[in-house]
């Protein structure tokens, strides 16, 4: 089987290095790829958002099975284009893919559902949003609608911090169209929790929990970032928050996706916050998640090609899905600078070291090239060092020992990732 990945970060290497599993894959391709995915697959110098151009190649080379990795081209219609030529593809439709690229359709549809969610107002006027910051204590969330790469959510601790980031969504226009709408919503405080699925024929089938470090500095602090560390399975999740998710919150969202008609086959990322209330939903990916996905599949026992094909044809099933009772824990290494202003173009040196140290350690590659025979960054988040154990403590240990062994100008990596756990 042939098979098209779509994107150029560590969760495309991470998809990538899993498919290469597979028996029934024969190649892999990937657009555009990174120097990571060189070494498994065939690197394509096609971007994420030319659908056609896409398409186009998927129909010459008769690629199987394609998996779209990014959220841009899901919310562009990339699912609708290859289907309307007879293609299979792993993702949802333009409008299902509204989920994550619109976060007033997320909201509304949690509202309509009656699924648990923090309480928000949706506002489009400067003035009538700053009306609006009233009827909100502090500290309070406000969101661009759209997806805004990433960087549309601003948790305000004052009410003048508040009415800074409303200029500049709203009169400044910050991120343009996609901030045409905020939501102000209710800040909800607790501990993060990731739940993915599998959404084949409005039924979602649970993959496993993960654990992600947002904040670039140590002690979560600074500013947020696309995630620089995470760990699976969650520990920090109790029986009773599991059993809430997936007896109570799950069968609701499937209800709703079915009432909805939404009824793609992919993958459905839930956010929470679980409260002192219970477990309260964030957001919504419809896309594998970076860093999750770097943690999530070396911990699955199934044959990941057989899992999307399935799921594709809206054939899965539960015991589809088989995870091992491992530990698995990743440190992104990033550029100095990141997520603000940082230069790339530098070497990479200590890969092939690292790679000899432990079959229980390897890297994902998230922002790199190959240029003139070397590796050299090409993003802000750059590498991930993975580990895998039987517990986080011994994943801990094996990352932290060995990640120095991976030099480039101005590196930077978090040291506490995962340590609150052990305390």
């Amino acid at each position: 089987m042939k098979v098209l990945v779509i994107g150029s970060g560590g969760r495309e290497h991470a998809l990538c290095r899993k498919l290469s599993e597979s028996d029934k894959v024969k190649q892999i391709f990937c657009a555009p790829g990174n120097a990571g995915t060189s070494m498994i697959a065939t690197n394509l110098e096609i971007n994420v958002n030319e659908i056609e151009a896409l398409s186009e190649f998927a129909l010459r080379e008769k690629i199987d099975l394609t998996v779209v990795g990014p959220e841009d081209p899901l919310v562009g219609g990339i699912v609708d284009e290859f289907r309307s030529k007879g293609l299979l593809i792993f993702g949802p439709d333009k409008v299902s893919a509204q989920l994550e690229g619109s976060k007033s359709f997320s909201k509304e549809f949690l509202m309509r559902h009656n699924i648990p969610t923090a309480r928000y107002e949706k506002h489009n006027d400067y003035h009538t949003a700053v009306e609006a910051l009233k009827n909100f204590d502090y500290p309070v969330v406000i969101k661009a609608d759209g997806l805004c790469a990433g960087k549309g959510v601003v948790i305000c601790q004052t009410p003048i911090e508040a009415l800074y980031t409303l200029k500049d969504i709203l009169v400044e226009k910050k991120f343009g169209s996609e901030g045409k709408t905020i939501i102000i919503e209710e800040f909800l405080d607790g501990y993060e929790a990731s739940v993915f699925c599998i959404c084949s024929n409005g039924k979602l089938f649970t993959l496993n929990t993960a654990k992600d470090y947002k904040k670039i500095y140590e002690n979560d602090e600074g500013p947020n970032t696309g995630g620089v560390g995470c760990f699976s399975p969650n520990i920090l999740i109790d029986e009773k928050t599991t059993y809430e998710i997936e007896n109570i919150i799950i069968p609701q969202i499937e209800k709703g996706l079915k009432e909805d008609d939404l009824l793609f086959s992919g993958i459905l990322f839930i956010g929470f916050m679980v409260t002192h209330k219970g477990p309260e939903i964030l957001e919504f990916n419809v896309r594998f998640g970076d860093p999750e996905t770097q943690v999530l599949l070396p911990r699955m026992e199934s044959d990941l090609y057989d899992v999307l094909f399935k799921a594709s044809k809206g054939e899965l099933k539960q015991e589809d899905i088989v995870f091992g009772d491992n530990t698995v824990m990743t440190v992104i290494i990033t550029s100095g600078g990141y997520p603000g202003t940082y230069k790339t173009g530098y070497e990479i040196t200590g890969l092939n070291e690292i790679a000899d140290v432990d079959e229980k350690l390897f890297v994902i590659h998230n922002g790199t090239k190959v240029e003139d025979e070397s590796i050299v960054t090409s993003g802000g988040r750059v590498l991930s060092v993975t580990a895998i154990g039987s517990t986080l403590e011994e994943c801990r240990s094996l990352v932290y020992e060995n990640i120095d062994t991976i030099k480039f100008t101005n590196s930077y990596y978090r040291k506490d990732i995962g340590r609150f756990s052990l305390q």
